[in-house]
């Protein structure tokens, strides 16, 4: 350290405090690194590497990014997994004795993130914590861009796996976890699941006097209980290790964090991991497009408040019949009353996200634009009000919820300019007439900045030099240019200062002398308009709160008025929602597939359910003719309805679910050594633990990734167990075992359906049709065709099905002329052999069992089968 320079060692001292991070180190205009991060950032960004002479024999490896382009750099380096320490001068230069003063003023990780480049606008970005107690997880998620932090308790047999679904809904990009707990949630396991950076971090960040100190001071409140939290708690370790974390990640107080939101697991409708991908509700399945989701067609919001509102609403439904019916009353007013709508959404349009402008002022990262977006928002807000005026229910509380901010507005109109630069040093901040000493030191040099302004002109009419231009740059100040051209008219009392390649810099005395006075007077004029506008940033600090109430106000507003937009347009429904039992859904039809379809029009289907003697709805039919869409668009409607939006459909009625569950698709993890049937046995597993009787189940193809026999005992056994008398869970259950349709007869509350096909002439037309009653063929074959498989395939395929028909006819008539008792074993495994479900059919129905009068009853069904 000593042989090092002393620059070296002040980035070497500060270095060794932040090892786990990249320094991103300020010298002048750049951000330098050196040695291994250097090297590390140099691979990483594709920046040329360097070297430094540093007092050492050799040069230590550095390389740089300009400081006005960190944050694009700096991005790249987050995505990938990195934190990065930002390093900044903390005197001023020019008053600096020595080395000029430096340390580290924010470290930015995936979760922590405050800039808005950095940021996507209609998205929240998330870092959770979680803490492993005896018997439950404590999980607590902050957006430190706009300062909502949430709190809950996970318990309960699924503990785990319910973590997983809340960190997979709320979409973190962080999660802080210490070393016990890691081990505890198997986090290698998780990551795959939750796409999030996990961050182990020190147990000093566990400690009980610490963690429940900084929650009291955060809330400002003498004890835990007054915000919802219960002392010695895996909730409590959650919350306090988060806001130490971010205390230490962010250095400042984090005063935008001013409420907590505490909650538990059954106020919302639980949507796990797997329900959100398969009914596509915020992003498509496989491309991951907004487009073609529930959201893409929903959300018609104006800021990016509301759409993130909008994004939280459809992934935590309401359970609570009376919010629900607050939202769809609210909606219903907008739908209603079309030109309060307008007006509104007119309004809205001038709003900008001053939920998170409150979180840069709050942290001192706003600069003069971000002031002038707070304020115009702030004049879009009594015209806002003015419509709701009149309103009552819901949108009267938000109405109250809106506070006008009109100080807020007056502070800004008075004393921001209204085209503010980006920078803060710079001068241009401040307006003339809000500072008197700000407008004598401007007066002062006015006279001086206009004999500069006037002198290109004065200096070429005097010396006839046509072209002769003034110019500035740090380096020399102030200085005439001459062209080549004209150097014989340069008069005596210029002075040389530059010579360049097609022209040189001259200056003159009285040039210079001008200089000076408005450099000096610059220099006051922009340190005094940075610290004008430091003291309104601050006064604005003390209406953070009043901000936020009346952003989240305008967000929930947003939202009301895209869902009575999209419904309006759309031609939906409101929905009845009681606490019953009940879905009863006429003229149903898929939000989405209904905007996308192209030929034709959508065919709309009814569904009816209930717990008593409808509960199980066994659907069969042909692949392609629409089972799957049928299914997702009544768990859709019935997620809209209890989001609080109208429903695609003629009438509707929505018995409250405080669940949906979803097992649809084949998918595998071959990473976690997974195969396609165990993770669908996984889901199946978590499911039937998991659902409750006021629960909506939808399930594809139960079995099918395993054996026929082993694939039908295990889907035939399910449909039981959601049958079973104290269950009896509202289930939609699409299948290709034709024989599980018997268990209408057998099963209370099973029915049939199945998707109506017409056939002539050798041509199937699938009319996506539910009705009553079982679908007698698969047409396997004739889907095949339609996937384009070739035309050689298809004829053998034919070929194999008939003969394999005729075989079994032959055999079934061979049966008929004997009794049971003389069946023979080679018979058996013939029909057990055959894919067709009669002989699984015959199998399921145990003909050795049963009498011979029996027994010709069944081969009569099955000859008619045929």
């Amino acid at each position: 350290m000593k042989k090092l320079s002393p620059m070296m060692q002040q980035y070497l001292d500060i270095k060794e405090n932040y090892k786990d991070c990249i320094l991103f180190f300020r010298l002048g205009d750049f951000y330098e690194m050196f040695f291994d991060d250097a090297v590390l950032a140099s691979r990483e960004l594709e920046l040329t590497l360097t070297g430094k002479q540093c007092g050492l024999e050799e040069r230590a490896p550095m390389c740089g990014v300009p400081f006005h382009a960190a944050e694009s750099y700096i991005s790249r380096l987050i995505e990938k997994g990195y934190k990065v320490a930002i390093c900044e001068q903390t005197e001023d230069p020019q008053t600096a004795k020595g080395i000029v003063a430096r340390d580290v003023i924010q470290i930015v990780t995936p979760g922590t993130v405050m800039s808005s480049s950095m940021l996507r606008e209609n998205e929240n970005n998330y870092i959770a914590s979680v803490f492993a107690g005896e018997n439950d997880f404590g999980l607590a998620f902050c957006d430190v861009s706009t300062g909502e932090t949430s709190l809950t308790t996970i318990s309960g047999a699924e503990a785990r796996e319910s973590l997983v679904n809340e960190l997979v809904k709320i979409g973190a990009r962080e999660v802080i976890t210490n070393g016990d707990t890691a081990q505890n949630i198997c986090i290698e396991d998780i990551m795959p699941l939750c796409e999030a950076y996990f961050n182990i971090i020190d147990d000093k960040y566990y400690r009980s006097e610490a963690v429940r100190d900084t929650i009291k001071s955060r809330f400002a409140v003498g004890a835990l209980h007054g915000i919802g939290v219960d002392e010695d708690s895996s909730a409590e370790m959650a919350l306090g290790s988060l806001l130490l974390y971010l205390l230490q990640m962010q250095k400042n107080d984090l005063s935008h964090i001013k409420s907590l939101n505490v909650y538990s697991m059954d106020q919302h409708m639980s949507l796990d991991k797997s329900t959100l991908k398969n009914l596509e509700i915020t992003e498509t399945l496989f491309e991951k497009k907004l487009q073609g989701s529930l959201l893409g067609v929903l959300d018609k919001t104006r800021t990016a408040m509301g759409s993130r509102k909008m994004k939280q609403w459809l992934r935590e439904p309401l359970n609570s019949t009376a919010a629900i019916c607050e939202r769809l009353d609210a909606v219903e007013t907008l739908v209603d009353d079309v030109l309060m709508r307008n007006n509104i959404r007119e309004a809205l349009k001038q709003v900008y996200d001053f939920r998170r402008l409150s979180g840069r002022i709050a942290t001192g990262k706003a600069n003069g634009k971000d002031m002038i977006a707070l304020k115009n928002s702030c004049l879009a807000l009594p015209d806002i009000k003015n419509e709701l005026y009149s309103c009552e229910g819901l949108l009267a509380e938000i109405n109250s919820e809106i506070d006008t901010l009109d100080y807020v507005a007056d502070l800004i109109e008075r004393g921001i300019e209204e085209d503010p630069p980006f920078t803060l040093k710079d001068g241009g901040l401040i307006k003339r007439g809000f500072s008197r000493e700000l407008d004598i030191l401007k007066d002062s040099i006015s006279d001086a900045q206009g004999w500069i302004a006037s002198l290109e002109a004065t200096e070429r009419e005097r010396t006839g030099i046509k072209n002769l231009k003034v110019g500035f740059n740090k380096v020399f100040g102030y200085y005439l240019e001459v062209t080549k051209s004209y150097y014989d008219l340069i008069p005596e009392d210029y002075i040389r200062k530059q010579t360049l390649a097609n022209c040189e810099r001259f200056i003159t005395p009285q040039l210079k002398e001008t200089e000076s006075l408005v450099l000096n007077a610059e220099s006051k004029i922009n340190k005094l308009e940075y610290e004008l506008f430091t003291e309104i940033r601050q006064k604005l600090q003390t209406y953070i709160r009043t901000v936020q109430d009346t952003s989240e106000a305008i967000a929930s507003l947003d939202v009301l008025a895209a869902f009575a937009e999209v419904s309006e347009k759309m031609n939906y429904v409101k929905p009845a929602v009681d606490d019953g039992d009940i879905i009863s859904i006429e003229k149903g039809r898929h939000p989405v597939i209904e905007k996308t379809i192209r030929d034709g029009i959508f065919v709309s289907n009814d569904t009816y359910m209930n717990r008593s003697d409808s509960n199980l709805l066994i659907i069969t039919g042909p692949n392609m003719s629409g089972k799957s869409t049928y299914m997702r668009q009544t768990a859709l409607i019935v997620l809209m309805a209890q989001a609080g939006c109208f429903v695609p459909c003629d009438k509707a009625r929505i018995g409250i679910c405080d669940r949906i569950f979803t097992r649809i698709g084949a998918s595998d993890n071959l990473a976690r050594g997974q195969s396609t049937f165990f993770v669908e046995m996984s889901e199946l597993s978590y499911i039937l633990n998991t659902a409750t009787e006021k629960s909506l189940v939808i399930l594809d193809e139960i079995g099918r990734g395993t054996s026929t026999y082993d694939g039908l005992s295990i889907a035939w056994s399910a449909a039981e167990f959601l049958c079973a008398e104290k269950r009896h869970i509202r289930t939609l259950f699409a299948t290709h075992y034709h024989e599980m349709t018997v268990l209408e007869d057998t099963l209370k509350g099973a029915k049939n359906l199945n998707v109506d096909v017409s056939e002539s002439n050798g041509s199937i037309v699938f009319l996506h049709k539910i009705i009553e009653g079982s679908a007698s063929r698969s047409y396997g074959i004739h889907v095949a065709r339609l996937a384009g498989a070739p035309a050689e395939l298809l004829e053998k395929a034919e070929e194999h099905l008939e003969s394999l028909k005729h075989d079994m006819q032959n055999n079934l008539e061979k049966f008929e002329d004997s009794t049971c008792e003389e069946v023979q074993e080679e018979q058996l495994s013939f029909f057990s052999r055959l894919p067709d479900p009669a002989a699984a059919k015959l199998k399921a129905l145990d003909l050795m069992n049963t009498t011979p009068s029996e027994a010709l009853r069944i081969l009569e069904e099955l000859k008619e089968y045929l």
